[in-house]
């Protein structure tokens, strides 16, 4: 394990956040931008730097050597509330996101994320700068909602859950076209969108090179259809699949990360831009295929679209996307900061997608709103390996499906009944379910976790 005791300590740390603050001129000039690389289905450990020597990840990994990594981060199982996390720093139940948000924009209201819920990106952008998300909304697609309501003034990309890359329709059920410039629905058919994203980000960087820009770019991969750049063909042409399909979308999604890290170097500004990467839930085992004739996508009846029942790798971990196991809501998380974090660092510390908010306000010196985080600061954890989690317990919940962790011990449920009690300490984590032999901490736990659920779904609004 590494270590920064030499390099940073907590007192240090306190030192260069306070220098922000020194006066409201070099507060102007020094304000760090922020760049969010939120990929799509990658599961637990599926970068080369997290032990998957198979896998050709050179930009993640230099996002390793040149930050903190975390083992212990966590998203949840599912889309969803994982960018509700992302976004808000607080359970995705206070913002009404506890099941599948509205996909279709063109569709009746149903269910998408409370515009009272104040954002990063808003309080970034009351803070000067200029913000911007490509890629995946995914908290709700109606056009009186979404992030042009939430505080980006640009957003160009699926409102959605996912798309093919060349036609742009979602591809469940019969499906719907799903690509906006804001609000407005355009077509760019035949034209790979991970691509599209891209270049919108790095003219987004080009104009904004010498302001502070907050760049949120929520890739949908390596999310299925697994259609990867061909570029990485001849690399996995020797993998078995599953594998080898999931393999070279990985590596697709960090050429495209590349792409935004070279031109952050080329205007200067790598240096002082945040840039955290993290996944939103484990790698997808679906299996899927076109249901109907006269698909609106175009494709024939019977195209298979998914994940190729699965390529990502959990390690010991037992688990994947859609379920509250480890291999479910344990994904890669690293944030990098050259001018004032450590480099080449590994914390152990459970930390969860809800930190990164009040984590970034407190590095970029912005007074946090005053509603109620659920999430935590990450800088002292940052400072030390020796510091303990900000997280005692940790709770995650989707439609009925509900789990809570505290220390070594995780208990599953659904509705009003726990179903499995897991330790993660087992040499098999997570494979012996204990729920009869040890009632007194069922109880506990369960406990803990019905007070959880009270508190989240009691109304939550911003206080201006």
């Amino acid at each position: 394990m590494h270590t920064i005791r030499n390099l940073i300590t907590s007192t240090s740390l306190f030192f260069l956040l306070s220098a922000y603050s020194a006066d409201n001129k070099k507060l102007d000039i020094n304000k760090p931008n922020l760049v969010i690389f939120f990929t799509d289905d990658q599961g637990t450990l599926d970068v080369n730097c997290y032990g998957s020597k198979d896998l050709y990840t050179p930009n993640m990994d230099k996002l390793a050597e040149d930050g903190v990594r975390f083992t212990q981060a966590y998203a949840h199982q599912v889309c969803c509330p994982a960018r509700a996390m992302l976004m808000t720093g607080r359970h995705p139940q206070r913002s009404n996101v506890n099941h599948w948000t509205q996909g279709d924009a063109k569709g009746p209201k149903t269910r998408n994320m409370n515009l009272e819920e104040y954002t990063l990106a808003e309080a970034l952008k009351d803070s000067g700068y200029k913000t911007a998300l490509f890629g995946k909304w995914h908290l709700g697609a109606h056009l009186d909602y979404g992030p042009t309501k939430q505080g980006f003034d640009e957003f160009y990309g699926i409102r959605g859950g996912f798309i093919d890359n060349y036609n742009h329709y979602f591809l469940h059920g019969e499906g719907f076209h799903d690509l906006y410039e804001g609000t407005k629905e355009v077509f760019d058919e035949g034209k790979y969108f991970p691509n599209l994203v891209t270049d919108r980000a790095l003219n987004f960087i080009d104009r904004n090179k010498n302001n502070p820009f907050f760049l949120f770019l929520a890739f949908n991969i390596p999310h299925y259809p697994e259609q990867a750049d061909p570029k990485f063909d001849e690399r996995y042409k020797n993998m078995k699949m599953p594998r080898q399909s999931y393999a070279k979308m990985i590596s697709t999604t960090d050429d495209h990360m590349g792409q935004i890290m070279s031109k952050l170097q080329e205007h200067g500004i790598y240096d002082n831009t945040i840039i955290i990467f993290m996944s939103d839930n484990g790698h997808s085992r679906e299996r899927n295929h076109i249901k109907f004739d006269n698909h609106k996508s175009g494709l024939a009846k019977n195209t298979k679209y998914g994940a190729l029942g699965g390529g990502g790798n959990t390690g010991k971990w037992r688990g994947n996307k859609s379920n509250f196991y480890e291999g479910g809501i344990r994904v890669p998380a690293i944030i990098t900061f050259p001018n004032k974090l450590p480099k080449g660092a590994v914390r152990d510390q459970a930390i969860t997608a809800m930190d990164w908010m009040p984590t970034v306000l407190e590095l970029c010196n912005i007074e946090p709103p005053k509603i109620k985080f659920d999430g935590k600061s990450l800088t002292q954890v940052i400072a030390s390996e020796d510091n303990p989690s900000p997280h005692k317990v940790l709770n995650w919940q989707w439609h009925l499906a509900w789990a809570i962790r505290q220390g070594s011990w995780k208990l599953m449920g659904r509705g009003t009944e726990p179903t499995f009690l897991g330790n993660l300490d087992d040499k098999q984590p997570e494979k012996t379910n204990y729920l009869t032999e040890k009632p007194e901490l069922v109880k506990t736990l369960h406990q803990l976790h019905k007070q959880w659920a009270l508190d989240v779904d009691a109304p939550q609004r911003r206080k201006k």
